[in-house]
């Protein structure tokens, strides 16, 4: 009975042994969206993201949840090397039990005669992959030889990727955050179309916003490419607890749309270019967690909403396009973007901005780790009586 499974199991030692090394290749080196099915990387991540966010939702505080939050990338990026390293492990202590466990060698404390057994296959896979080289047990038959040697080149080279792996990941979000963090003088915290505007009108040129808009057409595109091929970077959060890659993304939809609708000053050239390469992102980026967009129409702006953002930027002296045609115009354009942004949000547990910036809001650069403003500095930079809407 033993020796007529020892075929099957050799073969589906085989099989898990590729299943294991061609999901780490789409993990790690295949630079391009692939396919859901059968992904060891997609269930391992699923599941633990599942448990993880199950929990945050229970944190009330902010700032502990975002915590919180922040740990789940990483240790998900070590959980799933593990997982990959026992899978690769296993398949080649199948592979020398289903050839009769060829091994010799002297092992325990009494210097004992290793015998056949999975056991002693699972510890000498587990020496030969890691490159620990011991030497207390080594293979006998051909066979076990070449499999001894297939596992250590397979083990070397599988360490190197992940040396390799996570820098390439530190990187490319060193380079969102950075735009993050720069869009704060801009845009608020938590950022909005709004408050982006309001600031260009503080500038002799209100055309200072295309370079802008340009910078983040570029950016949208970086982030299209490297999350696309690297999904785990959706789930790394921001430094700060009131910014995210999202709601940067989602604000300058909201200011694209605005100035395409028609902004006093600001020609909408540039605006329509971010606005196609930021949309594509999301509605990529939606389609790789398999996220079905929600209902437009739940999502659109009250009138009353639209009518407050139009006076609030009049008094900071932007002059929106008004009447029935320009909100009807706002309302297609948030259609395109919203319902996908929306399902990211609910999956990643990363707020929309809104729409207006809340009452007595304050920048992070005016912020210190005690919490206290920067006064001074603020009153020069925001002017009196124009933070958020107090």
């Amino acid at each position: 009975m033993v020796r007529a499974m020892k075929p099957l199991v050799g073969a589906g030692a085989l099989l898990l042994i590729a299943w294991v090394l061609w999901d780490a290749f789409e993990t790690i080196l295949l630079t391009r969206r692939v396919p859901a099915r059968l992904r060891i990387s997609r269930f391992v991540l699923s599941w633990l993201w599942s448990g993880w966010a199950t929990i945050a939702r229970r944190i009330a505080a902010r700032g502990r949840r975002e915590t919180f939050l922040s740990f789940y990338a990483l240790l998900s990026i070590l959980g799933l090397l593990i997982v990959w390293a026992t899978g690769l492990v296993v398949g080649f202590a199948l592979l020398h039990w289903a050839q009769g466990s060829q091994l010799a060698g002297v092992i325990g404390t009494g210097g004992g005669v290793a015998t056949a057994g999975f056991a002693a296959d699972l510890y000498m896979s587990g020496t030969t992959f890691f490159t620990l080289g011991l030497g207390d047990l080594h293979p006998m038959s051909p066979a076990a030889r070449l499999i001894t040697v297939t596992e250590a080149g397979t083990g070397f080279g599988f360490l190197a990727l992940v040396i390799a792996y996570v820098p390439v990941l530190y990187q490319s979000f060193a380079r969102r955050e950075a735009r993050i963090t720069m869009l704060d003088a801009w845009a608020g915290s938590p950022p909005t179309a709004a408050v982006m505007l309001r600031r260009t009108l503080e500038s002799t040129d209100p055309g200072v916003i295309a370079p802008l808009l340009r910078d983040w057409e570029r950016t949208s595109a970086e982030i299209l490419e490297s999350h696309l091929s690297y999904p785990i970077l959706c789930f790394f959060r921001s430094q700060h607890d009131n910014q995210s890659w999202l709601a940067a993304m989602v604000a300058i939809l909201d200011a694209c749309a605005l100035v395409i609708v028609g902004v006093e000053g600001i020609d909408p050239f540039q605006a329509r270019l971010t606005f196609a390469i930021a949309r594509h992102a999301l509605v990529d980026l939606s389609q790789t967690f398999r996220l079905k967009p929600v209902a437009p129409e739940t999502l659109r702006l009250a009138p009353g909403t639209v009518a407050e953002l139009r006076a609030w930027l009049a008094a900071s002296g932007v002059r929106l396009r008004e009447g029935a045609e320009a909100d009807r115009k706002l309302a297609e354009l948030r259609d395109l973007y919203t319902p996908y942004a929306h399902q990211l949000s609910q999956v990643l547990l990363m707020p929309l901005p809104p729409a207006l910036p809340p009452p007595k809001a304050r920048y992070n650069w005016q912020t210190t780790q005690w919490g206290r403003t920067a006064a001074d500095e603020a009153h020069c930079w925001v002017g009196p009586g124009r933070r958020g809407r107090s």
